[in-house]
């Protein structure tokens, strides 16, 4: 426990230091080999075994439908459909971003290309309708994660093959928390601006006009509504694998760029190509560190030491969430999402599983946790990269940002933790048992 903690101490330390979480865990990791006179080369072979598996091709793929969609100005249609519905009443804007946010992240799986697209397009219209920009900006910052929870999300595949459960398990895990986050995030913007003065709506229109723009935007959006459809149902339907879905993706995103939304250029794809093999690179050295690492604190019985902890304090599953919890959010507050599963799924997947807690209940929560840590000081990569979206100082971004998490994540999370057939009805439904 001792070797443990000087492990923890060493990669506080270095990222205090502001030494890149990556080599601050393999410096972690390089310790305990050291120490515990594990051979190099078994925990090389392991490491090569984790990089190499077939599932991970869906990691730079969907990085480049992200990017793809984001360079196609795809979400620009997404937006002005949505505000069909919305834009007459104060505050619809926001609801706008939102749910223009999840249904760009349920095709790009990605918060940064959410908040860059979304929030590069929408935001500039906010300002001009009279919001707060703070709140604006703070806004589409708390939306952008919903890209990690309406599948399909990268992130849930990540921990599905590093918890070995399904995969469209884990997708449909979070459809249901990632709706409820949605609205939650909705409401509260209408509510937190009841008191705003200076703010524009759009007149009201007759059935008949509202009609023909349902039509006019519906038809410019439906190809981009097309994709999530085409992706999620292949694989439910079992025709794709989620590897190959990953890759029709692709496939149905160029043409889409190039011939129909004319935004995307050979230029674009290629620049779009080398940001993908680069965050590929990343992701791979992310993955061999931290699973390395994980390995190693199994090996050293940390889930054992874990469960008689808490079996010390309390046997109620609902308690045990409660601790999980708090380590999760506290970790997503300083690690990225990806770093923070790798390192903690299968620490958690043997403690959850001695309590009697379904791993696919597990993935919801990981989820919520880690979207709401990349918005959650002191390290809040998503608030940072708000505040240059939306070219306002971060400072007048903090007031809102709290209240958002007050009022629509934290419920979020206690209905997620508290409540598992949100989680697991879905699954249920299509699958069968889990």
């Amino acid at each position: 426990m001792l070797l443990i903690g000087m492990a923890m101490a060493i990669v506080v330390f270095m990222i205090i230091a502001s030494v890149p979480i990556i080599f601050s865990f393999m410096t972690a990791t390089l310790f305990l080999v050291f120490k515990l006179n594990y051979d190099p080369s078994f925990l090389m072979t392991y490491g090569y075994d984790v990089t190499s598996a077939i599932v991970l091709l869906c990691v730079p793929l969907y990085v480049c439908v992200g990017s793809i969609m984001e360079k196609s100005e795809i979400g620009r249609s997404l937006i002005d459909f949505v505000n069909v519905f919305v834009g007459r009443i104060k505050g619809g804007l926001g609801i706008v971003g939102v749910v223009s946010s999840a249904v760009f992240g349920s095709i790009s799986g990605s918060s940064t290309a959410t908040l860059t697209c979304i929030g590069g397009i929408i935001l500039p219209r906010m300002y001009e309708k009279g919001y707060p920009r703070g709140h604006a900006a703070a806004l589409l910052t708390n939306a952008c994660p919903l890209g990690l929870l309406i599948p399909p999300s990268s992130s849930m595949i990540i921990y599905a093959w590093v918890s070995r459960q399904s995969i469209l398990a884990c997708f449909l895990a979070t459809v249901i928390p990632g709706i409820i986050l949605a609205a939650c995030l909705s409401i509260s913007n209408v509510l937190m601006l009841r008191g705003a003065t200076g703010m524009d709506v759009e007149d009201k229109i007759t059935t008949k006009e509202l009609f023909h723009r349902m039509r006019v935007e519906g038809v410019e959006a439906l190809p981009a509504l097309c994709m999530p459809v085409i992706i999620l149902g292949g694989t439910y339907s079992g025709v794709f694998t989620p590897t190959e879905s990953a890759a029709i993706a692709v496939l149905y995103a160029i043409p889409v760029g190039f011939w129909i939304y004319k935004k995307l250029t050979l230029k674009k794809l290629w620049v779009t190509f080398i940001e993908a093999g680069t965050t590929t690179g990343v992701v791979m050295v992310m993955v061999f560190c931290m699973m390395t690492l994980s390995r190693i604190l199994v090996m050293m019985n940390l889930p054992e030491l874990i469960i008689a902890f808490l079996s010390g304090i309390s046997n109620n599953p609902k308690v045990i969430l409660l601790f999980i919890n708090i380590m999760l959010l506290g970790l997503g507050m300083i690690m990225d999402d990806t770093s923070a599963m790798l390192l903690t799924v299968p620490i958690l997947i043997p403690i959850v599983t001695k309590f009697g807690i379904s791993p696919i209940h597990l993935a919801a929560i990981v989820g919520v946790n880690l979207g709401l840590g990349i918005i959650t000081p002191p390290c809040a990569p998503m608030l940072y990269l708000g505040a240059r979206v939306g070219k306002v100082p971060m400072l007048e971004m903090l007031v809102p940002t709290l209240k958002f998490i007050i009022f629509a994540w934290f419920p979020t999370l206690i209905f997620v933790t508290y409540f598992p057939e949100l989680s697991l009805w879905l699954p249920r439904m299509i699958l069968g048992n889990i």
